[in-house]
């Protein structure tokens, strides 16, 4: 009789949430008030999004990442809509693109200059008018670049191709007519072939976006479920809800089989909506309760018991939304796995606050950062709609790798002199020997390896800067903020010798096989 251990080894088991200090929250937001259930935030590595109260329509405010502290109560709103704003979402592949929804049943997609606002933003870039009544939900396609989803009070989801010219699009390429009542959430699965909404009948509904049928439906009695969620590749689906005597319950389900839950558990009596956000590349659940400033996290394993309990974030100022921080966006020589951004509308408050994993070593965590989603899209918009599905493209959090940045990438065309030197070695016959070909390849593929000064120097500032130059951001008007100014340039610095060490280490390294490929050649 084999005997299995009670504890489980996890290399997450001690991860704790700490939050900021005084001095890096963002203090004197004005949150909006309204009691939709949304997160009211979206979060990138440039940029936090919040939705305000605002007098007249609706509006929202964008600060930029590093401009903590108190917020000048003038401070610039995006004011473009007629009714309250529901939901804000930034285009993940477009730092400077974000996209609102709102009560005047329209959707807008907004440009937001790189340098700081000084005035109200309200004219939209694109304006989407299908729907016939608020629109309280939207979602950028995880891999396709420019598609949005939006749902709305008329019971239908919207697919919108923004790679057009107009200005006012008015015809969605697709509508989903498959609920009978209103949309509480949608969630896509990894590569986006696969759309998983909640809906207030009570029910879980797997779709084919693209066809617009319904794959899956579960109608399980004893849970109301309110938002759902893909667990990445692990093809299972997490909701949160209540049950039949109103506890607040999670549950678990087999994306093949959605009639009985594979996991049912009640958590507390507490009246308020859970929040679940997911971790693919830790396979970390965490389940954020609005109403209390408690922060649940979890394990997800493949196998029975598939979900483990690690620990809770307690705090004893009650949060009305959150938002998440992108992957790329995190603070890796920390350790920093997951970023909350907690909002407080009794303080006027936005929060931050980290989830760190315990390491003694400063240097770079290999094993907790594996490659994670990019800022580049896979597919087009137009080839997503023939029906191409192809997963995300995947990014190192080395710093350094330069993986961080949301803007296309344009590569240097290569001299044609290496087609000239080439030329110049050919054998009889016209053709290039096959040794000589691989010692050339190899050398061809050291020269790529040593990147131009001046792409290192974009990429440092990219890092370090988070995208804004040192002169765009505001002068320090106080001792404190002077002194913050201070600190974030000793860490720049820091991590600047960081960088510069790793680069000469690697062009010493580049040097030796250069010096051992050319002794290689005379030799031969």
């Amino acid at each position: 009789m084999s005997w299995h251990p009670q504890y489980r080894s996890s290399k997450f088991r001690h991860v704790y949430g700490k939050a900021a200090s005084k001095d890096k929250c963002y203090d004197g937001v004005p949150i909006t008030r309204n009691v939709h259930d949304n997160h009211f935030c979206a979060v990138n590595p440039h940029f936090i999004a919040v939705v305000t109260e605002c007098v007249g329509g609706g509006a929202f405010i964008v600060i930029p990442i590093q401009q903590t502290g108190k917020l000048d109560p003038h401070y610039p709103k995006i004011c473009g809509h007629k009714g309250n704003v529901l939901d804000v979402k930034w285009n993940p592949f477009n730092d400077f693109v974000i996209a609102s929804c709102s009560e005047d049943a329209s959707v807008k997609i907004w440009d937001i200059p790189k340098h700081l606002l000084t005035r109200n933003i309200t004219n939209p870039k694109k304006e989407l008018l299908g729907h016939v009544r608020k629109v309280d939900l939207i979602e950028w396609h995880p891999t396709a670049n420019n598609i949005l989803f939006s749902s709305g009070y008329d019971y239908k989801i919207m697919i919108w191709n923004l790679d057009t010219r107009e200005a006012v699009i008015s015809n969605p390429v697709k509508v989903l007519d498959a609920h009978k009542d209103v949309v509480l959430s949608m969630s896509f699965n990894t590569d986006g072939s696969l759309l998983a909404t909640a809906c207030r009948d009570r029910k879980i509904r797997l779709i084919d976006p693209r066809a617009g049928t319904v794959l899956q439906e579960a109608s399980y009695k004893s849970h109301k479920v309110n938002k759902v969620l893909f667990l990445g590749d692990m093809k299972k689906l997490f909701s949160t809800g209540t049950s039949r005597w109103n506890n607040r319950q999670i549950a678990l389900w087999d994306q093949n089989d959605l009639s009985v839950p594979l996991l049912e558990e009640d958590l507390d009596g507490s009246s308020g909506l859970l929040f679940p956000f997911y971790d693919s590349d830790t396979c970390m659940l965490y389940v954020a309760g609005r109403g209390d400033g408690n922060i649940r996290y979890y394990e997800i394993s493949p196998e029975k018991p598939y979900l483990n309990y690690l620990m809770e974030y307690h705090s004893h100022l009650p949060q009305k939304g959150i938002g998440m921080m992108p992957k790329r966006g995190l603070e890796v020589s920390a350790c920093e796995i997951f970023r909350f951004y907690k909002l407080i509308p009794t303080k006027s408050l936005i929060e931050p606050i980290s989830m760190i994993v315990p390491r003694r070593s400063e240097s770079y965590q290999e094993d907790i950062y594996p490659l994670t989603t990019g800022a580049q899209p896979a597919l087009t918009a137009q080839e997503w709609l023939n029906g191409f599905n192809k997963g995300p493209l995947l990014v190192s959090l080395r710093p350094g790798s330069g993986a961080v940045n949301s803007l296309p990438q344009f590569h240097e065309a290569e001299p044609l002199r290496k087609t000239t030197d080439l030329s110049q070695h050919r054998g009889q016959g016209g053709r290039l020997p096959l040794a000589d070909m691989q010692k050339r390849s190899e050398m061809e593929d050291s020269r790529k390896q040593l990147q131009p000064e001046k792409k290192l120097r974009k990429n440092e500032q990219t890092h370090l800067s988070n995208g804004f130059d040192l002169s765009e951001c505001p002068p320090p008007k106080t001792e404190n903020e002077l002194l913050q100014m201070f600190y974030r340039q000793q860490e720049e610095i820091r991590r600047l010798r960081e960088l510069v060490n790793q680069r000469d280490i690697q062009i010493k390294q580049l040097e030796l096989e250069l010096k051992n490929l050319y002794m290689d050649i005379g030799s031969y």
